[in-house]
């Protein structure tokens, strides 16, 4: 005892004094999260516990109110009020120091509780308690739920931050926690001191997104219904503004094990996977930027089936196209004909065809602000994946590997006269109406190639819609110019995968075709098989709906350059008019072979009152009183037209 009391008293003391009293973090309102029309996507719901500290209030206090704090709890509770005042009793006479009363409760209910008796007398009178918790919520629901994204904390301190709140939690949304002395009251529990903070927490800025709610709800469920149909494992869909880069959709859905599907994994953006037949653009681009190929260069893609260092390729179509041009090759998306115009000319130093794909920076990631982008494959000689067969694999698009968004905005930059945009997810920061920061275009390429490749190929996309495997998707009313895709996935036992093929369909492409304002990529993983699988068949149609809604829906805007429209005819007729309106005032003017509405309001704007009257409609043929005749008051004048 004489050792703790004067020996090691101060350290005991402290000790005590640190268990008793205790700083606890308060976390900050986090930012809301926007869309470009101003619609809320994400924000922070502040819910409130409520609790009563029995032993605070002096006994005249607690007898005065007692009743009529439980009259107002029976109010908002809907029972008796003889219940609360037995259990507050009865929290008095155990010493409860923290007596539970309600929680998860909104601001408005919160106020209420406030202003109950003995409760609105604080925390130092009244015992009042008030712990204050956050919580997320997504005002559109399941919809681009995964891309506004959250951040998370598990038990383990491990962070998860996917999606867009993920990626600016930390610089802008997450704002600087506040501080507040609680009090140990035994069994674990902490109660506050006062009823106010000592350091006041500072909420997080808001961001604005580039995401169009009407676009991203039109993207949902078209690429939804797709997957149902389908019954395919998962999917995405993503529409970007051709002249900014800034992504207006960016839907992510997966099947559950019921068969629903819902935001699993942002899979636009973190999923590389082989392209297939939407890289034969790039490959042929590549030829044609080269100038070892022409558009109109005849390749010969024999019966659908040709062997390339031991492997064969085959069409889709049975029997092959035989000998073609190298646009119609494109078109028909044959695997022979694109395997061997890469073959033939680059077979002996692939460097060149690689060079182009790394001068389209191909070969590495985009650098977007989501947190978790696909790493790019594009193999070189001396990987383990090169072969002699890699070329003329990466031709159509296996052998290599890029996520969707990276495929995405090489198309976009073909529709923006070769200007190669990074995708861009966000427009401002903001503190209330204050701007903090403002996102502007970047720019990854200035121009990609030259004019003439642009337009060949621009004229190749288009004419796939019309003419080529995108056919079935051509519309006479709406012009849309792109590229199908279809792979084998899982195709390394290849036995196997003839009992269970899997296959990814894509679409790529822009609308409208003649001047671009959207570009659109649909990837499907492993529809069924049994209902299709093609890439026209399966991504086609979600691109079609995403396209054509999004042009319906979209107001057309025509400047009037001028009002002032000049008609010789009508100048000469309204001269004439003008004349005779002058020069007869009394006398009767000569009317035949004028409109019967003209002739009446020359008639009733002259000096004297005239009663016309007229049969017929049209022009003038007849009429009653002569020309140059003197006209009297209230004159009747009859005027026959047809």
């Amino acid at each position: 005892m004489v050792s703790i009391q004067f020996i090691q008293g101060d350290k005991y003391k402290a000790l005590a004094e640190q268990r008793i009293v205790k700083d606890f973090v308060i976390p900050p309102n986090r930012g809301n999260v926007y869309s470009v029309n101003g619609n809320l996507l994400a924000t922070s719901i502040p819910k409130y516990e409520i609790r009563l500290d029995a032993m605070t209030p002096k006994a005249s206090t607690f007898e005065k109110y007692l009743k009529p704090l439980c009259d107002s709890l029976s109010r908002f509770y809907g029972k008796p009020s003889t219940r609360y005042q037995k259990a507050i009793r009865k929290a008095r006479a155990n010493r409860n120091r923290y007596f539970f009363l309600a929680k998860n409760l909104g601001y408005s209910d919160y106020i209420r509780f406030r202003n109950f008796p003995m409760l609105n007398l604080g925390a130092f009178k009244g015992g009042l308690i008030v712990e204050q918790t956050v919580r997320r919520e997504h005002p559109m629901g399941g919809i681009a739920e995964r891309t506004i994204g959250y951040e998370r904390v598990d038990e383990d301190g491990n962070v998860t931050r996917p999606g867009l709140d993920g990626a600016y939690g930390i610089q802008y949304l997450r704002g600087v926690a506040g501080k507040r002395a609680k009090q140990q009251i035994g069994k674990g529990q902490w109660k506050p001191i006062l009823d106010y903070n000592q350091v006041e927490p500072q909420d997080g800025y808001d961001i604005y997104t580039t995401i169009d709610v009407n676009i991203q709800d039109i993207a949902h469920h078209a690429l939804l219904k797709q997957l149902e149909i389908y019954e395919a494992e998962h999917g995405c869909a993503v529409v970007m503004e051709v002249k900014t880069g800034e992504i207006r959709a960016i839907s992510n859905l997966g099947r559950t094990r019921s068969g629903k599907y819902y935001e699993m994994l942002n899979y636009a953006v973190g999923e590389s996977h082989e392209p297939g037949s939407t890289f034969k653009v790039m490959a042929m681009m590549a030829a044609l930027e080269d100038k070892v190929i022409d558009t109109s260069t005849v390749i010969d893609t024999q019966k659908g089936r040709k062997r390339f260092y031991g492997r064969y390729i085959s069409d889709s179509h049975r029997g092959g196209y035989g000998k073609i041009s190298a646009a119609r090759a494109l078109e028909v998306s044959s695997n022979i004909g694109l395997a061997t115009i890469i073959d033939d000319n680059y077979s002996k130093k692939p460097e060149d065809f690689l060079d182009q794909l790394y001068d389209w920076r191909l070969n590495e990631k985009l650098g977007v602000s989501i947190i978790g982008e696909g790493e790019p494959v594009i193999p070189k000689p001396g990987d383990v994946i090169w072969s002699k067969n890699a070329l003329p694999s990466m031709a159509y698009g296996y052998n290599l590997k890029l996520t969707p968004l990276q495929t995405l905005a090489f198309y976009n930059a073909i529709a923006n006269d070769g200007e190669l945009i990074r995708p861009r997810f966000l427009n401002a920061v903001k503190e209330f109406d204050k701007e903090i920061e403002t996102f502007e275009k970047e720019v990854i390429v200035d121009k990609i190639c030259s004019d003439e490749t642009l337009s060949k190929t621009r004229e190749i996309l288009k004419n796939i819609v019309v003419r080529g495997t995108g056919k079935r998707m051509y519309s006479k009313t709406f012009s849309m110019a792109g590229k199908t895709g279809t792979a084998r996935t899982d195709y390394a036992d290849f036995e196997a995968w003839k009992k269970d093929k899997k296959y990814v369909s894509s679409f790529a492409g822009y609308f409208p075709a003649e001047n671009p304002k959207y570009s659109c990529i649909v990837v499907i993983h492993e529809p069924s098989t049994k209902v299709g699988f093609y890439g026209a068949d399966v991504s086609g149609p979600v691109f079609k709906s995403v396209a054509q809604k999004i042009y319906t829906d979209t107001p057309l805007i025509d400047e009037v350059e001028s009002l002032k429209v000049q008609n010789a005819s009508v100048n000469k007729e309204f001269e004439s008019y003008y004349e005779t309106a002058q020069t007869y005032k009394t006398i009767m003017p000569n009317v035949v072979g004028l409109p019967a509405m003209d002739a009446i309001a020359l008639l009733e704007n002259m000096q004297i009152k005239l009663q016309v009257q007229v049969s017929g409609n049209g022009i003038v043929k007849k009429q009653s009183v002569s020309k140059n005749k003197k006209l009297k008051n209230n004159q009747i004048v009859v005027l026959q037209a047809s």
